[in-house]
Parts: C-alpha cells; sequence; structure tokens
C-alpha cells in the first residue's frame, strides 16, 4: 500500500498578527509549525507503515520555507516528501487549494491507495478541503475516522466520530480520509531519522510541472470564486462585580444582573 499525508505550515496562532488595514494574517515574520491536526494523520499514516510495510509519502502547499513542516514528517519516519511551491498558487480558497493539491497528485511518480488529511487547519478551519479534494480526483472518502481496524488489498474498516455516534464503514481503496485528533497520539521526529533527510529526499513542484498556462487559471488567486474580506480577532470584554448583602439578596442582584444581560430567562433562579 502506498499512502499520501497531506500536511500545511501554519502560523503559530498564539503569536500571529492582523494586519488592521487589510485585516489578513501577517506570516512574514511569524513562527510557524506544522497544522496540529495534520500531526494525527501523519500518525495514522506511520502505523499503517510500522502494521503494514506501507510506503508513505507526504505533501504540502506553500512558500519555500514550508520544507520545514516535510522534514519534520521525515523525522517521524515518512519516506520523501513533496513541495508544492510557484507564487502562482498564492491567494487560493479551499476549491483552488483543492485543485492545486489534484494536479499535483496527478503529476506525481506514482498512485496512492490511501490519502490521509488532517480534519482541518487551524488559520482556514473550513474542514472544506479533504473532501474537496477527493470529490476532484473521484474517490470515495469518510470523514472525522479515529480509528482504522481492518486492512486489506482492497479495502478498510474504519470507525468515524459523529459526536453523539459512532459509524463503521468499509471503504474501498483508493479513498481519502480526514483523521481526527483522537486518533493516537503523534510521535515526535527522531535524530536518527532526520539525519538522513537529504535534499534529493524533498521534490519541489511548480506551476511548470502541475501544467503550467494550461492550469493557471485554476489555481492561487485566479481559480478563486471565493475571498476573504477581512480576518479580526474576536472582541473580549471581561466585567467583574462585587455583591454584597445576605444570600438571598445577592442571589436576587445576580439573578436581576443576568436578566439584563439577556443571559437568563425568567422564572430560572
Amino acid at each position: 500500500m502506498r499512502i499520501l499525508v497531506c500536511i500545511k505550515q501554519v502560523p503559530d496562532t498564539t503569536k500571529v498578527a492582523i494586519d488592521p488595514v487589510t485585516g489578513s494574517l501577517i506570516r512574514s515574520g511569524a513562527a510557524a509549525r506544522m497544522n496540529p491536526y495534520d500531526l494525527y494523520s501523519l500518525e495514522a499514516a506511520l502505523r499503517l507503515k510500522d502494521s503494514e510495510g506501507c510506503q508513505v509519502d507526504v505533501l504540502t502547499m506553500g512558500p519555500p520555507n514550508a520544507s520545514e513542516v516535510i522534514k519534520e514528517a521525515l523525522g517521524c519516519g515518512a519516506d520523501h516528501g513533496y513541495l508544492i511551491s510557484d507564487r502562482a498558487f498564492a491567494g487560493a480558497d479551499v476549491l483552488a487549494t483543492s485543485m492545486t493539491l489534484k494536479l499535483a497528485i496527478r503529476s506525481l511518480p506514482h498512485s496512492y491507495d490511501l490519502i490521509l488529511c488532517g480534519k482541518q487547519t487551524t488559520d482556514g478551519d473550513t474542514a472544506q478541503v479533504g473532501p474537496a479534494l477527493a470529490d476532484l480526483l473521484g474517490i470515495a472518502h469518510l470523514a472525522w475516522v479515529d480509528d482504522i481496524r481492518e486492512v486489506d488489498e482492497t479495502s478498510l474498516i474504519v470507525k468515524a466520530n459523529l459526536s453523539k455516534s459512532q459509524q463503521i464503514c468499509k471503504i474501498q481503496l483508493p479513498c481519502l480520509l480526514t483523521i481526527e485528533k483522537d486518533y493516537a497520539s503523534p510521535r515526535f521526529p527522531s535524530y536518527l531519522n532526520l539525519k538522513r533527510v537529504k535534499p534529493e529526499s524533498i521534490t519541489t513542484l511548480t506551476l511548470k510541472e502541475l501544467g503550467g498556462e494550461d492550469v493557471k487559471s485554476l489555481v492561487g488567486s485566479l481559480g478563486s470564486p471565493t475571498s476573504v474580506e477581512k480576518i479580526f480577532p474576536p472582541e473580549s470584554e471581561t466585567v467583574t462585580m462585587k455583591l454584597e448583602g445576605k444570600t438571598p439578596e445577592i442571589i436576587q442582584s445576580l439573578n436581576d444582573y443576568l436578566l439584563t444581560q439577556h443571559q437568563l430567562s425568567r422564572g430560572s433562579l
């Protein structure tokens, strides 16, 4: 079995700043890391490699420094990495991102039995790229998978966590799964694996490799029917108040305040 894991470099959300004029994320100079949800899809692939002897490749789209998350994946045990990097891919929405990934996958020298994605990213948070990619590739997909129970040459039996229920599915290969964070604890890169990472361990794909001018209108901002008008941090306000008096008086004062703030319906207390 050959597995491809789609990963992404995202800003460290505890440190990222927002441009007050454009409302967009200021990525330059910001600390970056692998999307936390992708760590679980990578772990799922590596566990299959440990048990089934699979080949595991990783794929990411981003600027040249996105190669750092590929190196991290190789340090964890992935076999080869592909970096999709070209200014033509900038400004991509969900559709253009999914299309770029699809074109890249179709250009790779190998076909894949299983494609794994994190359930969402911490910067876009749409949770749509994985399913959209599967649709463009014309393969079956299942979201929110937290267990891969059985593997054979033609299918997988997996469990999906649907919040209030669980779904056990048999899904035919090739397929795409998005992996939940409850799958397993991700492993750390090993020093020995990192030492084995060579320049040839990562292949860079530009617009030319994906089809050149023939596909330029399908990727990046040109291929994006939607755009983000503005990103802004949610406003937060902390209100403190001191209530004095006997217990019944304090309860009544609190009840009255919550009613005025529409945080309580009449008769609740």
